[in-house]
């Protein structure tokens, strides 16, 4: 079955003492594409520098809400810059986390609609995080209030996009008609490990909504172990779980849905030149 792996933190400290094993044994399994996406200016970096010695994997650039009281406007300068480069695919990680609550909401609200704008400028697609409170949905209220005050998936934002989807819900999690105003909206929506949680069984009913050409999976690397993968350490190659799942919950033989979501990946974040560009110097 062909693979994908939409949301990977390679460069983050688990996997530092084996990034090639890692690597392989993903592609031994299928896995045709992985984003590494950063979550603050050094793993931003990091995520470029992974996209220039690895060839399938690519970068993403941003701040995570849980980091948006520490940012500042030298952070943001230099995320603005790497976004420039051609092998950053998406912005983020970024979004809303009111579960945590790790930064004031109002500054992860600023922090998000710094990244919004920085998308709809490169034409670049966002990655975002949202997480509620158990048994709660402000986060993800608040999240499509903001795309959509934004313009996205329609007008300018569309046409600067070619089409592509404007965000990416990474590692879903919400309600279902959560997801259908986020497909509304044209975003794409991946699915992480996370829907072997309990209090998750909403993803199942979303995954039967999703148009083929938005749908993708993820491990969300190194954490949300699906069933029969190491607790401590997930890696890219378990994404076969999770797509397996996938599979099932839509009733398609899994050969076909490996070709659908290499081509929704492809969609989603283009293909990946592979013209050697000298990383932009952000300090």
């Amino acid at each position: 079955m062909r693979l994908i792996d939409s949301h990977a933190h390679l460069q983050a400290p688990a996997f530092k003492d084996d990034t090639e094993l890692v690597l392989a044994a993903a592609r031994a399994a299928g896995v045709e594409r992985m984003l590494a996406p950063g979550w603050d200016v050094a793993t931003s970096i990091d995520s470029l520098a992974l996209a220039e010695r690895h060839h399938g994997v690519d970068a993403a650039v941003g701040i995570h809400p849980h980091l948006a009281a520490s940012a500042d406007d030298a952070g943001r300068a230099k995320i603005e810059r790497l976004a420039e480069d051609p092998r950053v695919v998406a912005i983020g990680e970024t979004g809303l986390d009111y579960d945590r609550d790790f930064s004031p909401r109002e500054t992860q609200l600023s922090n998000l609609r710094w990244h919004v704008e920085l998308a709809r400028r490169t034409g670049k697609p966002l990655i975002l995080h949202c997480r509620s409170r158990p048994g709660e949905r402000d986060a993800q209220d608040d999240l499509m209030r903001e795309l959509r005050d934004a313009g996205a998936g329609a007008g300018e934002w569309r046409a600067r996009m070619a089409m592509r989807p404007p965000a990416v819900l990474h590692s879903f999690s919400g309600p279902v008609d959560y997801a259908q105003v986020a497909l509304e909206l044209g975003c794409a929506i991946s699915f992480s490990g996370l829907v072997f949680r309990r209090g998750e069984e909403a993803s199942a009913v979303v995954a039967t909504l999703v148009p083929s050409e938005r749908l993708l999976v993820e491990t969300d690397s190194p954490y949300l172990s699906p069933p029969g993968a190491p607790r401590r350490r997930n890696e890219p190659c378990w994404v076969a779980v999770t797509a397996a799942w996938l599979a099932q919950q839509r009733g398609v033989d899994p050969a076909g849905l490996g070709d659908d979501l290499v081509a929704a990946y492809d969609r989603t974040f283009g293909a990946r030149s592979v013209t050697k560009v000298t990383t932009p110097d952000p300090a």
